[in-house]
């Protein structure tokens, strides 16, 4: 079960994130919970990536406070940047495997980056992490051109766990996937969450993900989080965007 509101393990207050003249995120104030899937939506270009890439730091912000595990990640230095960014595992959008490697490196690029393992305990390892997100070890020496969309997510899923991380997250993970393809996704990533105890912070503008998959929700609009809570709060809530986000024609299939 999601933990209490006293224990986050992303911790973000006041944000700000500006490109040129454009302000993407405005004062943006996000707790993240232990053990819980958060689904993090909004309007098209709002800037629900760019959370993600200011928080593991690949985008820098104006101002504010980030603390991911209890460590400020402003004030950390290398070693122990290097020891929070190791309990987390990113799966960026459309999968971004590296074209020139093969699944097998792929998957090991992360292991070799923070480990001195042999080759032999490598190969274990990205053989348990295929088979963990319901892959056959046979496509270890295929490169990300032979892969099917779904295939591609889960090897950078399988990526994303490679360290064994406490922590993933997941930018719009069902993203060109049909919606078979979506529904067999979501049921994986719920159920590493469940077996493996994760938090989960997945940007998505899926629907049944957020139904299917998701503890709670937030929403992001004017660079601020206009909403936080359950799908009961969010189709509760009488804020015009999530009246059309949650009650539109999609809302309706998907409630049925």
């Amino acid at each position: 079960m999601p933990a209490e509101v006293s224990d986050p393990i992303i911790h973000v207050r006041d944000v700000t994130v500006q490109f040129g003249k454009t302000r993407v995120l405005d004062g943006l104030d996000l707790d993240v919970r232990r053990g819980e899937i958060l689904g993090f939506v909004g309007p098209s270009g709002a800037g629900k990536s760019v959370l993600t890439r200011t928080i593991i730091g690949l985008v820098p912000k104006l101002s504010g406070h980030i603390e991911v595990f209890g460590v400020d990640l402003d004030a950390a230095d290398r070693a122990a940047r290097r020891a929070v960014e190791r309990r987390w595992g990113v799966l960026f959008q459309q999968g971004a495997l590296f074209s020139s490697l093969t699944v097998r490196q792929n998957i090991q690029f992360p292991v070799r980056e923070y480990l001195k393992l042999s080759q032999r305990l490598l190969d274990e390892i990205m053989v348990a992490k295929l088979v963990m997100v319901g892959l056959r070890p046979d496509v270890a020496d295929r490169f990300p051109s032979e892969l099917s969309g779904g295939m591609i997510k889960r090897v950078a899923l399988a990526r994303a766990l490679a360290l064994d991380p406490e922590l993933v997250f997941l930018d719009e993970p069902t993203s060109g996937l049909d919606p078979i393809g979506a529904g067999d996704f979501d049921e994986l990533v719920r159920t590493l969450q469940r077996t493996l105890g994760l938090t989960v912070f997945m940007v998505t503008h899926d629907l049944d993900s957020l139904y299917t998959a998701c503890d709670r929700i937030a929403v992001l609009g004017d660079g601020k989080i206009i909403a936080a809570g359950s799908m009961a709060d969010m189709q509760a809530s009488e804020h015009p965007w999530l009246r059309q986000y949650f009650h539109g024609k999609r809302a309706r299939a998907v409630m049925g």
